[in-house]
């Protein structure tokens, strides 16, 4: 009997390897400051996405799809816990500062890099992390296995010189595993080649890659050959970006035939959005209808594309207008996984209601806030088709189905919808924490006086000041 028992407890152990490595990939896929009108999908007629395009045609696509922050930083750490930001004062763009340990993602948070790695994934990240350069910060100890990009909020697309300030990181070396290394070839296509041999190494098992892109954040640069498809556009500005973009492009085409040789397309989850809006005075993007820009909380800020495509489970070609938000994409990855979750996400399992398992709930409240303080700062919270968002110190209500431009304010007219969500936004907010950290500018700032007073005292020993440390 007990080598029966024996023999049973074996088979089980192995049944169950089987079932984990059986477990479906993950690829994220995150654009920077790509504007929501600048897909073929959304009309774009002057860059071409093909490839962007065909994961929505292969699986869905979210109408409705929203960034939980109108900017870089916080939005990403929102991403990688699944939780808002604001859950743990993450509410600025982190500063570069590499001997700062308090400029990043709050070590106590737990990131789904750590979560699908203690699940048994093979966990890999290249691009744009900016989530603190401070060694506590790095992506290799918040539960990535292997990381190529750089720490900061962006980076040269064709240089790395050491011999200028490192200032956000923007020119310094890129980094392959915390070590410095240089940039063979445009950025974009260099981060590509870095993940499809994390692809390569771990196409028999699980993995998680995370793909970061730069594009299309400035600095404004594209290979020759990519200005001269585009040669057509007289803009300067908006042929670079859209030279750009195409590259991101080409290169995710690249990724999802890595994916196709190794036969594991059918597997895998994949997922593509924007950070945020895009930034149409500073790099030319385009928001198409929607008013505003990154940084608003006018949908031009958050309303972002948002694809998605796992041909086990979803039906190609599937549209969803029920408004979803970039943390259903961590609960999404845990919960589709296996990978442990608690009651601390925010978001939701888009695969269960995408399979029928549980309903899309149309009155779902998502929230949105880009300043400290919650009465006086921007401020969104979307119910259903209404939205009442504070801006320019003013409360305005909006129905975005009749009105995507947010351009007829129906505060006055209904002052008790209005007044309902203004509650639901309390209760949000009364889960929050005060920021953590001071803004990139003030930082600096705060960081240039130190310096100008220890050169103006040749004091070069004096400790930063304490706000410095532990703002």
């Amino acid at each position: 009997m007990r080598k029966v028992i024996l023999v049973a407890s074996c088979m089980l152990c192995l049944a169950g390897a089987a079932t984990a490595d059986d477990r479906p990939n993950i690829m994220i896929i995150l654009a920077d400051d790509l504007g929501y009108g600048d897909i073929s999908l959304h009309g774009c007629t002057d860059i071409p996405t093909p490839n962007i395009d065909s994961i929505a045609h292969q699986g869905v696509r979210f109408t409705n799809g929203y960034s939980s922050h109108p900017y870089c930083s916080p939005m990403r750490a929102g991403l990688m816990t699944g939780r808002y930001q604001h859950r743990f004062g993450y509410t600025k763009n982190v500063a570069y500062d590499p001997h700062n340990a308090v400029l990043g993602l709050p070590t106590t948070q737990t990131t789904i890099a750590r979560r699908l790695h203690d699940a048994g994934y093979a966990t890999g990240m290249v691009g744009k992390w900016h989530l603190g350069a401070h060694a506590n910060f790095h992506p290799r100890n918040r539960g990535f296995d292997d990381f190529f990009g750089f720490l900061g909020g962006g980076h040269d697309y064709f240089v790395v010189d050491t011999t200028r300030p490192l200032r956000e990181n923007y020119q310094a070396p890129l980094d392959k595993n915390g070590v410095g290394t240089g940039l063979d070839q445009y950025l974009t296509t260099e981060l590509t080649d870095h993940a499809l041999k994390f692809i390569d190494d771990h196409a028999d098992h699980p993995f998680f890659m995370y793909v970061a892109y730069n594009a299309p954040h400035t600095p404004l640069q594209a290979p020759d050959e990519k200005l001269e498809q585009f040669a057509s556009i007289t803009a300067k500005k908006r042929r670079t970006y859209a030279a750009m973009v195409s590259s991101m492009d080409d290169q995710i085409g690249r990724l999802l035939r890595r994916l196709d040789r190794h036969d594991l397309s059918e597997n895998t989850v994949v997922f593509f959005l924007s950070d945020n809006g895009g930034p149409e005075n500073a790099n030319a993007s385009d928001n198409g209808p929607l008013r505003g820009q990154k940084g608003d909380v006018h949908e031009g800020g958050i309303r972002v594309p948002f694809l998605m495509r796992y041909p086990a489970a979803i039906q190609p070609g599937t549209v969803i207008d029920t408004p979803v938000i970039s943390l259903d994409v961590s609960t999404t990855a845990l919960a589709v996984t296996g990978a442990d979750q608690d009651a601390t996400l925010d978001g939701v399992n888009l695969i269960d209601r995408l399979t029928g398992k549980a309903p899309f709930d149309s009155q779902r409240e998502l929230f949105w806030l880009s300043a400290t303080d919650p009465k006086t700062g921007k401020m969104a919270v979307r119910r259903g088709a209404i939205k009442l968002s504070r801006f320019d110190g003013k409360a305005h209500l909006y129905n975005l189905d009749d009105d995507l431009g947010e351009t007829n304010d129906l505060f006055e007219q209904d002052t008790t919808t209005a007044q309902s969500l203004n509650h639901a936004f309390g209760l949000w907010s009364s889960q929050n924490q005060p920021t953590i950290f001071p803004s990139y500018s003030t930082y600096h700032r705060l960081l240039k006086e130190f310096h100008e007073s220890v050169k103006a005292s040749t004091m070069q020993s004096e400790p930063p000041p304490s706000e410095l440390i532990d703002p």
